[in-house]
């Protein structure tokens, strides 16, 4: 894989479980990420350099998780001129609800686009459709991947129906 274009970034190690959904489609559309562990809270300088210094090492689109008051992907939208996808994870306490609404919630200036919680797949998807839209071949894969997709659904249904005859 060449130089990493999107960076993965979690709250805690504790996300990597659902985080690693993201990494998988990275992986399966051969498209190479840095993974790091950041946090708005516990590591403001650290997350601050990240962000000012992503484009500079080729970032193109950052996914950030975070879970509870989940700033990570806001803290990096402030800094970060490129598309940050957030990914807020499921919290005991409100059932991620408190990471959906610090996730989305974001003030007029400083977008982050948000997945369904837990939806790291989903934010792996979306990190390649806006690499994609200056990648013919992965614009190619896509397709194909959308097609196996919509074929995989009819496939089921077809056997559903045979089990009801």
């Amino acid at each position: 894989m060449n130089k990493p274009a999107v960076a993965v970034v979690m709250g805690s190690d504790s996300d990597l479980p659902v985080v690693k959904d993201a990494t998988d489609i990275l992986d399966q559309f051969r498209v190479s990420y840095e993974l790091l562990v950041l946090s708005a809270h516990r590591s403001p300088r650290e997350t601050h350099a990240f962000a000012i210094t992503a484009v500079a090492r080729g970032i193109k689109v950052i996914i950030a998780a975070a879970g509870g008051a989940a700033h990570l992907a806001g803290v990096i939208a402030s800094e970060f001129p490129l598309p940050v996808v957030g990914i807020p994870i499921q919290t005991a306490a409100l059932g991620g609800m408190d990471s959906l609404y610090s996730t989305v919630q974001m003030p007029p200036g400083v977008p982050v686009a948000t997945v369904g919680i837990n939806g790291a797949k989903n934010a792996g998807l979306l990190a390649l459709q806006i690499l994609a839209v200056g990648d013919p071949s992965l614009q190619k894969k896509l397709v194909v991947f959308k097609k196996q997709q919509a074929k995989a659904v009819v496939e089921k249904s077809k056997r559903l129906e045979k089990r009801r005859q």
